[in-house]
């Protein structure tokens, strides 16, 4: 049986002409006349309720709630275009089209560093997609230091580098000429760290520098910089709404051919409201990027609009719900981006990655491990925490684990760290964890880490070795 290969889901000159001539709403009317109310009337139809108690949910009714739910506020709302002041609208028969259309699979990579990136099912055995990512920019000359320690991951099936915000002195600004300058020394440096840890193919999530469209456009070389076979982010705007910014993008990738990744996180606490509001705009957010990012993945962010983190058992059963609704009832692949409170060589970052690690495999998520100290200080993050996740998150799977049995872990995980969320400890900078010139974990954060392994393992937190 032939494989079922990738193509653009959906119409992409539909898309562009309905940015030009949807219905007309200014941005503040969208939020409050349309967005908010809509989301208040579907949570409440529906009768979507969050549960404290239970931060991963077995009841497969409330999956089919909230896809309900979603796809109504969809249908109903749309996305505004910024630029126009447009709504962009689709009808019922169109979504299914759409989602008919997607392969539900990918092959990213090439030669001996290719990997698939699938859909999963909730409780799924099949191992989820690890992309290892710092999230946070670094120094300069910490760049291919830092890129290989990520790439080197042996459980990375992919990896997002850290990011520049100066380049040789100068601050890297969006549409300046530093923007291209930075990007195009990001996407040079990052394929260089590749060669050097000897996976020249791996998949390349690319360039979180370029803050412009025309930076990401500067980078698209299949012999430096971005291959056919790499990933690239068209990011949506909070909630629901795009700008010409991102839909330059995403004409962009497609015609250039490579990968089309969206981005996007609802804010709990914003428009979104609680833990119910934040995952069914979770789901509405994947139909977006399906029909107007025209994407082949996610990336799924869901995150404390004061805090900066998704760690909470509100935002842990918010990510849960999303994911199993998109199992069952989406061929959606999606990773879930794990946004911690506490810092590196902390036991408070290893408990947070280990419950995100968790809830998101047992649900149906793929991986995109991990943006820590709430993802605001320089130079602060280390491979050691996507380790962490990704460990417990492909055991789960490898042994397939339950919902209730994560639940009741997970909920034991969430009590050592969540009294301390809005006051977590900075943990150190990358230089401190790490030996740079051996591109290696230094002892004592290697001695860490297995301390908090040992205790996971004794709540029965599963591990593959």
């Amino acid at each position: 049986m032939e494989e079922k290969m990738p193509v653009p889901p959906w119409r992409i000159n539909e898309v562009l002409e309905r940015s030009e001539t949807g219905p007309i709403c200014m941005e503040r009317d969208f939020d409050t006349k349309i967005l908010f109310p809509e989301l208040k009337r579907v949570i409440k139809e529906y009768d979507i309720k969050f549960d404290p108690e239970t931060i991963i949910p077995a009841d497969d009714t409330l999956a089919d709630d909230v896809w309900a739910a979603a796809l109504d506020l969809y249908l109903t709302v749309g996305t505004l275009c910024i630029n126009t002041h447009r709504r962009i609208l689709f009808t019922e028969r169109e979504v299914k089209e759409a989602m008919k259309a997607f392969p539900g699979e990918i092959t990213v990579g090439y030669g001996k560093d290719a990997r698939k990136m699938s859909h999963r099912k909730v409780e799924d055995r099949k191992r989820p997609f690890c992309l290892f990512s710092p999230d946070i920019t670094y120094d300069e000359d910490l760049f291919v230091p830092v890129a290989m320690a990520y790439l080197q991951e042996p459980l990375a099936d992919g990896v997002c580098g850290p990011l520049l915000d100066e380049i040789e002195g100068s601050d890297i600004k969006a549409n300046a000429p530093t923007d291209i300058k930075g990007s195009v020394a990001h996407a040079l440096m990052f394929r260089e760290a590749a060669r050097r840890v000897g996976r020249p193919g791996i998949f390349l999530q690319g360039v979180g520098t370029a803050e412009a469209d025309t930076a990401q456009i500067a980078v698209s070389n299949p012999e430096w910089g971005e291959r056919l076979t790499d990933g690239r982010f068209v990011p949506t705007i909070t909630e629901l709404k795009i700008d010409y910014s991102a839909l330059n993008r995403m004409i962009h990738y497609h015609q250039y051919g490579c990968f089309v990744g969206c981005l996007f996180g609802p804010l709990f606490g914003g428009y979104c409201g609680g833990a119910e509001g934040t995952a069914v705009v979770g789901v509405a957010s994947h139909i977006q990027a399906l029909m107007v990012a025209q994407a082949h993945y996610s990336n799924y962010f869901p995150m404390h609009l004061m805090y900066s983190f998704n760690t909470s058992r509100e935002l842990l059963w918010a990510i849960s719900v999303t994911y199993q609704t998109l199992a069952k009832h989406t061929p959606f692949i999606s990773t879930s981006n794990g946004f911690a409170a506490a810092g590196p060589a902390t036991p408070m970052v290893l408990y947070e990655a280990a419950a995100h690690g968790l809830t998101s495999s047992v649900s149906g998520g793929n991986l995109w491990e991990m943006a820590v100290a709430r993802n605001k200080h320089k130079n602060r993050a280390t491979p050691m925490e996507g380790r962490m996740a990704c460990e417990i998150g492909c055991a789960a799977a490898d042994q397939g684990f339950k919902r209730e049995d994560a639940n009741e872990i997970v909920k034991e995980i969430v009590k050592k760290y969540e009294a301390n969320l809005t006051n977590a400890p900075l943990g150190k900078t990358f230089r401190e964890c790490y030996d740079v010139r051996k591109v290696r974990p230094r002892e004592d954060y290697i001695k860490l880490f297995e301390e908090i392994k040992k205790e996971l393992i004794q709540l029965g937190v599963p591990f593959l070795f």
